[in-house]
């Protein structure tokens, strides 16, 4: 080694004149080549204006920064085997530059994986949702991929390495026992598609709240008071999970009111049917399809005769401020319809005994 730099010292100081062929080598690849990365791009960019193709679009700021890159490693090699450098240089030299060229290209796949996923994710119907777990898969296929070539190209054997894998498997399973088994929780959860990015669940006895994110540990909940709660795969996926948007987003709600017994119940019927139908014309986030309807029930209670006014809304955490308004508009009707609304009451019958009793 120490004689290889001694000769490209001995090239440096002694010899200049030498490198002028492979500086102008240089200069004239790395010119020609950003010439052509310049017309090449360009003609992407017009390809892509006519099919106003997303992916296009990805793959062109893909390619910006890794062609720049490309284009240097060519002119150098191409330089140096134009030199008079000496052998161990020029043994090497192809190798190494090889592997950088591997290594920008697949750190280039793995981010044109990573945006590729994230949009057709959320654009195919029935395609896998995109989350961090599914991206970083995603991701992570695509270095192990680059990794193996790169050893390859630096001669080291793919088979006994992939042996050792395998042995050592096990024993890294057990040790990250905890771990895989999030890890394959998250990736059921994502497969299964009964919990997506977006929906509102709420598990038993646990946490409740819109998913914002399953990566390969955890899945994490946006609660109704805008706190993060940070849930282990393998518990999300053994819990009993209501998700309130699925097969659809829209929830059927109710308000239950009582009536004095002296009431009408036609009348009683007939005035909460004008209030639904006007709050869901009204009332953002109360919906006119499917009706609203009105029962009498629970019925028949100790103080008062119970009507339910039954209606839609379009997602869960609207059945709050609807039924809010709802209550309100109810009540003031009431009153000017003059239907009572009675206070539980109760008859308390003493019986009176005599003296000699």
């Amino acid at each position: 080694m120490r004689g290889g730099i001694q000769a490209l010292r001995d090239l440096l100081t002694n010899h200049p004149t030498e490198l002028i062929a492979p500086l102008a080598v240089f200069a004239v690849t790395l010119a020609v080549g950003y010439l052509v990365r310049r017309v090449f791009l360009r003609a992407l960019q017009a390809w892509n204006k006519r099919t106003q193709s997303r992916s296009g679009r990805m793959l062109i700021e893909a390619l910006r920064g890794p062609m720049a890159i490309w284009i240097l490693i060519l002119a150098v090699h191409f330089a140096i085997e134009s030199s008079e450098l000496p052998a161990r240089f020029t043994r090497w030299s192809p190798r190494v530059l090889a592997v950088l060229g591997i290594l920008s290209l697949t750190l280039m796949c793995m981010r044109l994986a990573g945006d590729l996923v994230r949009y057709y994710g959320s654009q195919t119907p029935g395609a896998l949702p995109v989350t961090t777990l599914t991206q970083t898969l995603a991701q992570l296929a695509v270095v192990i991929l680059g990794t193996l070539v790169i050893l390859n190209q630096m001669g080291f054997s793919i088979t006994p390495i992939l042996t050792a894998l395998g042995v050592g498997g096990l024993a890294v399973a057990l040790a990250l026992q905890d771990t895989l088994s999030n890890l394959f929780a998250g990736f059921y959860v994502a497969v299964a598609g009964q919990v997506r990015l977006g929906d509102y669940i709420k598990m038993e006895n646990g946490p409740e709240g819109y998913v914002t994110d399953i990566s390969w540990r955890s899945t994490t909940i946006r609660a109704l008071s805008n706190n993060f709660v940070i849930v282990p795969n393998s518990k999300l996926a053994q819990a009993i999970v209501t998700n309130y948007h699925l097969p659809e987003k829209r929830l059927a709600s109710q308000v239950q009111v009582g009536v004095s017994y002296d009431a009408d119940p036609s009348h009683v019927e007939r005035v909460l049917m004008e209030i639904g139908a006007a709050g869901a014309r009204e009332i953002p986030g109360m919906l006119a399809e499917p009706e609203p309807s009105v029962a009498l029930d629970p019925g028949f209670g100790e103080s008062s005769l119970g009507f339910t006014l039954n209606y839609s809304v379009a997602e869960f955490v609207n059945q709050f401020g609807v039924r809010n308004e709802l209550r309100k508009r109810i009540l003031l009707r009431f009153r000017e319809e003059g239907i009572g609304m009675p206070y539980p009451t109760r008859t308390i019958l003493l019986e009176q005994r005599s003296a000699h009793d």
